[in-house]
């Protein structure tokens, strides 16, 4: 693709760790320009998430921030606020996760930024919204899986709370981040000016959470408890095969009825308890157990085969062993290899969203800390003399490490 949607946008990427990166990530995969703003002390996430023997950089860095240009800034220090304004007026978007106090003694909230530049688009992604009381508070993935009810769905259904093994929160957040930019952009080239967005992580994963759990108390009076049965029910899991695990979901009534058929169970064709999504639902227990106790006496091979035979829903239930071998993967190019200027070779997964036809070209690798900072500053018009006493003074750093 030789012009992406987002050709010719820059962001100021002000982001670290995981939910910023994957908002400008996404943008990136839209073709914007995106140039990353990296501390002296470097991303945390360079040190989180299976680690590289040489550098000790993670590969969950090396995948959110493939396609940044780098620049190593001191925000701290006098000299770098002169970049950072040069920075901000060349760009369009402007993207930040760090606290809103911070933001303000660094003179990078929204408010300071688009009273100078009211065209452009700002976005604040943030642990708890800054209109209530835990505004400010630190957080992490984890602690808004548990605030947010999703470790509590394992509560419910297993008799003890538990994380989700994904920082879930900050994806999820971190693409609806990169929705409502683009619908800012959309805004903005409309003729209706700038914006101010501001993405609260607790609120968003709550509404997540409430969407698909309040249940029969979304009426007023309600009319039962909260929880969709059906996905607190313990049996709602990969099914146990003859030699391993498969995933099945059955849920309109020719399906059941192709699933019933398919497993040797007709007898139950007739069952009242079963005839309905309705009768399956008050009866969810017992059409668990019945889904369960069905698969055991073939191979996940052969179930597959019977399943994709009737047009049921069913995959082999994967391990992150064997994942990246799925057939299917394999055949699209999910995943590829190249070279890493520091790391070697490295896998590389490509944007899985196509666009007339074709899948973004995979842009270049998550750079080392520092990588382009002479570049940008030099693009930005200052002189060698003031881009040497920025380095000289730590305002600015290229480390390439």
């Amino acid at each position: 693709m030789t012009h992406q949607p987002l050709t010719g946008i820059r962001v100021l990427d002000l982001t670290s760790v995981v939910v910023g990166p994957t908002c400008t990530w996404r943008l990136g995969q839209y073709g914007a320009e995106i140039i990353k703003v990296e501390a002296p002390e470097g991303d945390l996430m360079r040190g989180l998430g299976g680690l590289s023997p040489t550098s000790q950089h993670s590969g969950t860095y090396l995948h959110l921030n493939r396609g940044k240009r780098n620049v190593c800034l001191d925000l701290k220090k006098p000299g770098a606020k002169i970049v950072v304004d040069r920075l901000i007026e060349s760009s369009d978007i402007i993207i930040a996760n760090m606290r809103p106090r911070a933001l303000e003694r660094l003179g990078l909230d929204a408010a300071t930024i688009r009273a100078k530049h009211p065209q452009k688009i700002y976005c604040l992604i943030t642990g708890y919204g800054t209109d209530g009381p835990y505004s400010g508070r630190p957080t992490y993935d984890s602690v808004v899986q548990g605030a947010s009810g999703i470790a509590g769905l394992f509560l419910a259904r297993d008799g003890a709370p538990a994380y989700v093994p994904l920082v879930i929160c900050d994806h999820v957040v971190g693409e609806i981040a990169a929705g409502a930019i683009l619908a800012a952009v959309v805004k903005r080239n409309a003729g209706r000016g700038g914006s101010s967005l501001e993405i609260p992580m607790f609120e968003t994963m709550a509404a997540f959470v409430l969407q698909e759990h309040l249940a029969q108390q979304s009426f007023d009076p309600a009319v039962g408890p909260v929880g969709d049965q059906r996905l607190l029910n313990p049996q709602n899991k990969p099914l146990r095969t003859a030699d391993g695990w498969i995933s099945v979901t059955i849920n309109t009534d020719p399906q059941v009825r192709a699933f019933l058929k398919a497993v040797g169970r007709d007898q139950l064709l007739g069952d009242p308890r079963f005839a309905t999504v309705n009768a399956r639902a008050i009866h969810v227990k017992e059409w668990f157990e019945i889904r369960g106790a069905a698969l055991s006496g073939k191979t996940t091979a052969e179930w597959l085969s019977v399943f994709q035979a009737a047009d049921i829903a069913a995959m082999p239930c994967h391990t992150l062993e064997s994942l990246s071998d799925d057939p299917h993967l394999q055949a699209v190019g999910l995943m590829k290899h190249e070279d890493h200027p520091s790391e070697g070779r490295i896998a590389a997964i490509r944007s899985t969203i196509r666009c007339d036809g074709a899948y973004p070209s995979l842009r270049e690798c998550a750079q080392p800390r520092g990588w382009e900072t002479r570049t940008v500053l030099e693009e930005l018009g200052l002189d060698a003399a003031d881009i040497d006493r920025l380095f000289a003074a730590g305002a600015a750093i290229a480390s390439h490490s």
